[in-house]
């Protein structure tokens, strides 16, 4: 079932300081380790200059650009290339879980972008690209 669409009200006041808040974008710089990239961040914000309130999905394209970063930086996975890969290996999620020995869940959880697999994890990733022969080998490997 698709879940609606919630409109968000043009303002709202501060939670801090009762100040009128409206609806907008500003610029936000999104760093990891030395790589930079600036994005428009929704909100609500007042009329000069001071911090403003995120809400909803306001910062989904602050994650998804941090995930972009680790991407150039350190070479992780974008969600939609984890389950890809999952994918090529014909494996379920739980089985891939299995394989990485990395709990059951994990799968659903880097598909998702909730969370970040780890280095060894993203290095077999990568050799599991590249080698996909080599999964089977590793899943009759006793734990």
């Amino acid at each position: 079932m698709a879940e609606a669409k919630r409109t968000l009200s043009g303002t709202m006041a501060s939670p801090e300081t009762g100040e009128l808040l409206t609806r907008g974008v500003r610029p936000f710089e999104v760093a990891y380790k030395g790589a930079r990239i600036m994005v428009d961040l929704p909100g609500y914000y007042p009329a000069g200059e001071g911090e403003g309130v995120h809400v909803g999905d306001d910062m989904r394209v602050v994650d998804e650009t941090l995930r972009e970063l680790k991407r150039k930086v350190d070479g992780v996975p974008m969600p939609a290339e984890i389950r890809a890969l999952r994918k090529k290996l014909k494996l379920s999620q739980a089985a891939a879980g299995e394989l990485f020995k990395v709990g059951a869940n994990a799968f659903d959880k880097y598909e998702r972008g909730l969370v970040t697999p780890s280095g060894p994890t993203v290095q077999l990733m990568t050799l599991l690209e590249r080698h996909p022969e080599l999964a089977s080998e590793l899943s009759g490997v006793a734990s």
